[in-house]
């Protein structure tokens, strides 16, 4: 299964020892286009019965949450990733920098807001690590304020899976290479210029803070309920696979079933159709 090719292990997380062009799990761009079809049938169908099991007395939904740096394609893997899904079904949040209102509360607040109900799948394009990765890094708050989140995001996640959420964490991994590629053909072509933020540039120099921070958080926050998968991203073929992928093993092992319906007598129903 790619989930165990993919999670991290227990112990310290050294992103610089996990090649951004790997692709684990599959050899080539073909072998993983050829997958393509029946990836996208299967995601629907799963999809499908998660909502309809939730019309019983299911509780069950899933929560993929994307983490990477500027330009690791957290667009991408939702527009071209979840493809098979049906909209209908799923729940996109994007958390930027908090809105006063949202700072007025407890960082988990806007968090808590936006997060599936039973039966749909939810996506976090960033998300509550925000709050230990860009204000640790960029000095928005004191250590003693950012420090204890760690713990109380572990609670959080383990709250959400004990009330059947499925979470699926994953870190995009590009090489600083790939990013400069990415901003430059921003800048260079008209119609990506207006993704461009020169405050990226900011973050860039600032390269080695993130993947410090990103390498405790993943470390102090993978846990059996919610685990973290690094996802190679400098190549964006496997960086579509490998979530589709990862979602679709998720489902899977949710299985979730169509519910009965005790409450429809249907050779009764099925006469009077028959009869009209």
């Amino acid at each position: 299964m790619l989930r165990e090719l993919l999670a991290v292990g227990p112990g310290p997380v050294d992103l610089t020892a996990i090649d951004p062009r790997s692709t684990p799990g599959v050899k080539s761009r073909d072998e993983a286009e050829a997958q393509r079809e029946d990836i996208e049938s299967e995601l629907g169908e799963l999809q499908e019965r998660l909502w309809a099991q939730s019309t019983g007395d299911g509780r069950d939904r899933l929560l993929l949450v994307l983490q990477g740096m500027d330009t690791s394609g957290k667009d991408g893997a939702i527009k071209k990733g979840l493809r098979g899904t049906n909209p209908k079904w799923l729940r996109i949040a994007s958390f930027g920098a908090p809105t006063e209102e949202e700072r007025a509360h407890h960082f988990l607040w806007r968090i808590r807001r936006r997060l599936p109900q039973p039966g749909t799948i939810g996506v976090f394009d960033r998300s509550h690590y925000e709050d230990v990765l860009v204000v640790r890094v960029r000095g928005l708050a004191p250590e003693e304020v950012w420090r204890p989140r760690y713990d109380e995001i572990n609670a959080f996640e383990h709250q959400l899976a004990a009330d059947g959420v499925a979470i699926v964490k994953v870190f995009l991994h590009i090489s600083r290479d790939y990013q400069k590629e990415r901003q430059l053909r921003r800048l260079d072509r008209v119609d990506k210029r207006w993704k461009f933020d020169p405050g990226d540039l900011d973050d860039r120099d600032r390269w080695d803070d993130f993947r410090a921070a990103y390498e405790e958080a993943i470390e102090r926050c993978n846990t059996p309920a919610a685990p973290w998968f690094v996802v190679p991203g400098d190549r964006k073929w496997y960086r579509t696979w490998a979530v589709s992928r990862l979602v679709l093993e998720t489902l899977r092992g949710l299985d979730p079933q169509y519910p009965e319906r005790a409450d429809l007598d249907v050779e009764a129903l099925r006469a009077r159709l028959l009869a009209s």
